[in-house]
């Protein structure tokens, strides 16, 4: 019987990294089939103007490649429904994922599959291309002339029209998913690194006390808070390990994890991402619009327009007020 070997991505802007992969992903079985994310979860894990190609254009790139056999849209942001219907023997992701992240490995290693990181070629990745336009389309404005009244309210400001323009949908599929979890008797867990901390005792305060009026308060753990209990894991099981030991002790399935990161890339709070997942729960996200990695692995996230810390951490707590009016009681 032919071995299928499954690979995912966007593949918004095909590079040399690209078809390196997937010829090499291949040679490790005998049929290749490519996942890619569909328009609308392209946009919710890039950002508004992306993708640059619908995913029918996508999808035939990648078709005129002679190592990929099969191409096969999803709609969610991970492709681990998918995985699960194909069971493919081989699963494969580029080295700038460890297998302890790869969406869907533990199932494939379940029934004895492989799952493989392989490593990338240096020098190539779509968001240098992206930067490289960017930057070129740039070069001639003087910012000299700049208004010398932009400042730190501008910016907020600004934040906050490009929320309410572009990710309002978001922010209500997050909602939702909260929502459910309340009222199925379920519970939220919260986690946050560095800066973010503060952001996930925050609104964990704000479900589970009062918030503008007396209301029911709402099961969620902040798993920050403790800070004696922080470091008791840190020094027994590694700072990586220090929010995935706590959901393994709370965690039960249809609980929700709400994973807070303003650059969407700490190593903690994927690796707690990625238990909460094993544990069958649900997982959203607040993160910058550079996130991309966070964003791939939650079943719906809000990705802030800012690349600046202040101004992603101050439209998640705005971001959490509103959840809180939506789940009053």
């Amino acid at each position: 019987m032919a071995s299928v070997v499954f690979t995912n991505g966007c593949f918004d802007i095909l590079h040399p990294g690209h078809v390196d992969l997937l010829k090499r992903a291949k040679e490790l079985g005998d049929k290749l089939i490519v996942g890619i994310n569909s328009d609308h979860s392209v946009q919710t894990i890039k950002g508004p103007g992306r993708p640059f190609f619908n995913q029918q254009d996508r999808s035939a790139v990648l078709l005129g490649l002679n190592s990929v056999d099969e191409v096969i849209v999803f709609d969610e942001l991970t492709p681990e429904n998918l995985i699960r219907k194909i069971r493919p023997d081989v699963l494969v992701k580029g080295g700038d994922w460890k297998t302890h992240e790869i969406v869907g490995a533990d199932f494939v290693e379940s029934y004895g599959g492989k799952v493989y990181s392989l490593p990338l070629v240096d020098g190539h990745s779509s968001s240098k291309v992206v930067d490289l336009i960017r930057s070129s389309e740039n070069q001639s404005i003087d910012i000299s002339k700049r208004d010398a009244t932009i400042n730190g309210l501008s910016e907020h400001l600004k934040v906050f029209e490009r929320l309410l323009g572009s990710h309002l949908s978001a922010i209500d599929t997050c909602a939702r998913i909260l929502a459910d979890t309340f009222e199925s008797g379920n519970k939220v867990l919260i986690c946050g690194n560095g800066g973010s901390a503060a952001d996930a005792q925050h609104i964990a305060a704000e479900f589970v006390g009062r918030y503008e009026r007396e209301r029911k308060a709402l099961p969620a753990i902040a798993l920050t808070t403790d800070t004696s209990a922080l470091t008791a894991l840190a020094n027994d099981f590694g700072f990586e390990n220090v929010f995935s030991r706590q959901i393994e002790a709370h965690a039960k399935v249809n609980d929700c994890l709400l994973a807070i990161s303003t650059s969407g890339t700490s190593p903690n709070i994927i690796s707690a991402l990625m238990t909460a997942r094993k544990a069958r729960c649900k997982v959203i996200g607040l993160t910058g619009s550079e996130g991309k990695k966070l964003a791939a692995l939650c079943d719906a996230v809000v990705m802030v327009p800012s690349e600046r810390t202040a101004r992603i951490q101050e439209a998640h707590i705005a971001i959490a007020h509103y959840w809180c009016e939506t789940l009053q009681l």
